[in-house]
């Protein structure tokens, strides 16, 4: 008989991971992990530096452009006319029949400190360009003002032989060119205010044999008759700025406000508000230089900061100082809005001070530069400085005196 053999299982060897190399495991996980997240936070802390510093280039591109583009054309309109009485005059604009310069009132914020405040905004006289020297909203930035129209239509200043049938209407030596809502100043030598004016907005040209001028509409301005007082007189000028229609007649504040913002101010308040309008940001501070000349030789002298003999007050009212005025150099201090840490070394981004004009001497060969201090905290944001020159070409073409 056979007796059936019992048979034994086969022992299983024990399959899996032992603790040891589970923990192994994990900590390379985690390793990895934190590898890739490090690397993902600074790529990302990158990608936020990088496109804050694009952001502050292209906003300091854009400033740049504004200022440029209103400073070449300052003076435009009038310049031919800066020894008829224009240049130093007070202006005198009325808008819908309300006296809106000189104003008795400090002028809207960020240029509350213009001309000193409230005390002297009243005393805002005719120039192609006018800096402020530290009258921005922080008491260090400067305040620039720039005039200018339509070179082109008003380049020649018409003399006014007597007022016309009713106190609205000038006589003129000729009208030609001239169409209606032209804008323009009437000026008179020895006379302290000058008068922006408004041609009658209804349909009317010039003709061969038509020397009147009828004024009227927004910008009539009759000024307590000093209107009639200085078109009888028979030495007064009428100086054709642009027209109200195609507006290129700018009258503007340039400074610096809240946010870091660069911002504008109509002086004759096109939009009908008195406020001033934000136009770019990451703008923190801004300086101006003027580029002087010889007005007898018109060879170039130098910069000269806006204080002393080209103090803004002085610069106003002496017509000759202002016509020697042939240039500006404008420094920009702009700002990303992305705070950084400092490195390993406790360097942060930004250094204490940035020097501006750096290089350039004034007329009297001193240096001409200026220097912008930041604060502990403003270190830790990046900066940019934008220097730019530019010529004043109306000044530029006037002959020598």
């Amino acid at each position: 008989m056979n007796t059936p053999r019992h048979r034994f299982p086969y022992r299983l060897r024990q399959q899996g991971m032992t603790l040891v190399e589970l923990m192994v495991a994990v900590t390379i996980g985690l390793l990895v992990t934190l590898a890739v997240t490090s690397a993902v936070i600074f790529s990302e802390s990158q990608k936020r530096s990088t496109t804050s510093v694009n952001d502050m280039g292209q906003s300091g591109a854009y400033a740049a452009y504004v200022l440029d583009r209103a400073l070449r054309s300052a003076g435009s309109g009038f310049t031919q006319s800066w020894d008829l009485g224009i240049f130093g005059c007070k202006l005198s604009v009325a808008r819908g029949g309300a006296a809106i310069l000189p104003r008795a009132t400090a002028f809207p914020a960020p240029f509350a400190n213009f001309l000193g405040g409230a005390a002297g905004s009243a005393n805002l006289r005719m120039s192609p360009i006018l800096i402020g020297e530290g009258q921005g909203l922080d008491g260090l930035s400067d305040v620039i003002a720039v005039m200018g129209g339509n070179g082109a239509a008003g380049a020649v200043p018409r003399a006014i032989r007597s007022s016309g049938a009713s106190a609205n209407i000038l006589r003129l030596d000729n009208t030609i060119s001239l169409v209606n809502n032209d804008l323009g100043l009437v000026s008179q030598v020895g006379t302290t205010d000058c008068l922006f004016e408004q041609v009658f907005e209804t349909a009317w040209a010039d003709s061969a044999n038509n020397e009147t001028l009828p004024l009227g509409s927004t910008y009539y301005n009759a000024a307590s008759g000093a209107l009639q007082t200085m078109a009888t007189a028979g030495t007064a000028y009428f100086t054709p700025l642009g027209n109200a229609t195609t507006g290129d007649v700018l009258f503007q504040l340039y400074g610096v406000g809240a946010n870091q913002t660069l911002f504008s101010y109509d002086l004759l308040r096109g939009t009908g508000t008195d406020v001033a309008q934000a136009m770019v940001e990451g703008v923190v501070y801004m300086k101006a230089l003027y580029g002087v000349v010889n007005t007898s030789t018109g060879a170039f002298r130098g910069w000269v900061k806006p204080n002393g003999t080209y103090a803004i007050n002085t610069v106003m009212t002496t017509p000759l100082t202002a016509r020697s005025v042939a240039a500006v150099r404008v420094a920009l201090v702009l700002r990303t809005n992305l705070a950084e840490k400092p490195d390993i070394n406790n360097n942060k981004v930004a250094p204490s001070a940035f020097t501006l004009f750096s290089g350039l001497t004034d007329i009297n060969g001193a240096s001409a530069s200026a220097s912008y201090a930041l604060s502990a905290d403003q270190q830790n944001y990046r900066h940019r400085v934008v220097e730019f020159t530019v010529p004043l070409r109306n000044i530029l073409l006037l002959p020598t005196t």
